[in-house]
């Protein structure tokens, strides 16, 4: 079994109004196959042990999946891995004796609740705006009664990959979270199902992320890099695309 040291700068904070600072740890020889929050549990029975508070960091299916994970490890979402979620990483992918740290996402919108944990219902806010099918659609129809190409079908799914685990936030130098917009209003708009709210979905949600305090695309695609699923920033395009349809049309809010 190979094994790995590092040294690790963690940021701590008590609480939303307290003021923060990274606290130096040394994990000692940890296996090379362990997962990166496997590290952080390890991190965290050693201090509980010593008697001091653990590190609160978000975690839930630890699959790669839900997204909660989200933390920034020597500046970048997720670590630097491409398409990797924090849980997916392991300690194989860093140097002996790196020095690694590890701080929350850092987005006004994102305010930090404690250590590495986030709150991110400012994106709840935005779906709960207009990120929906709201019609009653009964059962389910057959499946070959409803006209949608292979492309159409694809790129709708391929927006619908998006987890909401704020990296692109936090990858943007403006804390833009038109990705993530972009991705949630491109999967509806694509299908029939959501033709109907079309133009209202766009306007509301659009104002809402504006609303929150999130800032504008420059084009940097730092949020495509930072993507654990590989959304496109083409979702963006089709967006402004769809926001400027809206107002052409009159679409109220």
């Amino acid at each position: 079994m190979t094994t790995t040291s590092l040294t690790l700068k963690i940021w701590r904070q008590a609480g939303p109004q307290a003021a923060g600072s990274f606290q130096t740890v040394a994990t000692g020889p940890l296996s090379s196959d362990m997962s990166f929050l496997e590290m952080l549990d390890m991190i965290n029975e050693r201090l509980i042990k010593d008697g001091k508070e653990p590190v609160a960091f978000d975690h839930d299916c630890r699959e790669g999946i839900c997204g909660m994970c989200g933390a920034a490890v020597n500046g970048e979402a997720h670590g630097p891995e491409e398409r990797t979620t924090l849980c997916q990483l392991y300690l194989r992918h860093f140097t002996e004796g790196s020095t690694l740290v590890i701080e929350p996402f850092r987005a006004r919108s994102f305010p930090v609740i404690k250590d590495l944990v986030i709150d991110r219902s400012a994106f709840d806010g935005i779906i709960s705006a207009g990120g929906y099918i709201s019609v009653n659609t009964g059962s389910a129809p057959e499946a070959n009664t409803m006209a949608i190409s292979a492309r159409q079908a694809e790129d709708a799914l391929n927006a619908a990959e998006c987890i909401g685990c704020g990296a692109c936030v936090a990858a943007c130098p403006n804390a833009a979270a038109m990705l993530f917009v972009g991705a949630k209003i491109s999967h509806l708009a694509l299908l029939p199902q959501g033709n109907p709210e079309r133009s209202r979905r766009v306007i509301a949600m659009v104002r809402k992320m504006d609303g929150l305090g999130f800032g504008n695309c420059s084009n940097y695609r730092h949020c495509q890099e930072a993507c654990p699923k590989g959304v496109s920033i083409s979702n963006i395009a089709r967006m402004n695309r769809e926001f400027l349809r809206a107002l052409l049309e009159g679409e109220e809010e």
